[in-house]
């Protein structure tokens, strides 16, 4: 059974606004992180850290769960000539879960390290670009097809 997807999921402004504010939040996030380790405050860092892990998980990877578990399904059930595009949106999701457990492994054993603090980035530029491509396959082509 296809879980529905919610309204904000099938617009391109409302899904654009969920993107914009899950990115504008995990970088401020980030940002917090470095100021705090700029300043040596590596009591709060651990904090800030943890919250931007965390942020990932409720916020992003949420929202990709969202959209696997109903509205990608709709599109391919819709038009299954979408199954490559969809396919590859649910791999940016896949790197993100896999990036954010990395982080969690890696601060185990080495803390905050530059590693770690890589890995943090990459999940900005991971996202950012998934979000771009994301609204360019499924709103801005495939409405295209439909006109």
């Amino acid at each position: 059974m296809i879980k529905m997807a919610g309204p904000a999921l099938k617009q391109l402004h409302s899904h654009r606004a969920i993107h914009e504010g899950g990115l504008s939040g995990a970088i401020g996030k980030t940002e917090m992180l470095i100021d705090f380790l700029q300043q040596g405050d590596q009591k709060n860092a651990e904090r800030a850290a943890n919250d931007l892990v965390d942020y990932w998980k409720t916020r992003v990877i949420s929202h990709a769960d969202a959209e696997e578990e109903g509205f990608y399904l709709e599109i391919v059930n819709e038009d299954p000539s979408m199954d490559k595009s969809i396919t590859q949106l649910t791999r940016d999701h896949d790197l993100i879960r896999i990036i954010v457990r990395d982080i969690e492994e890696l601060r185990e054993t080495e803390g905050i390290s530059p590693t770690v603090l890589q890995k943090f980035y990459a999940l900005l530029v991971v996202n950012e670009i998934h979000s771009r491509e994301e609204e360019r396959l499924l709103f801005i082509e495939n409405a295209s097809k439909s006109e």
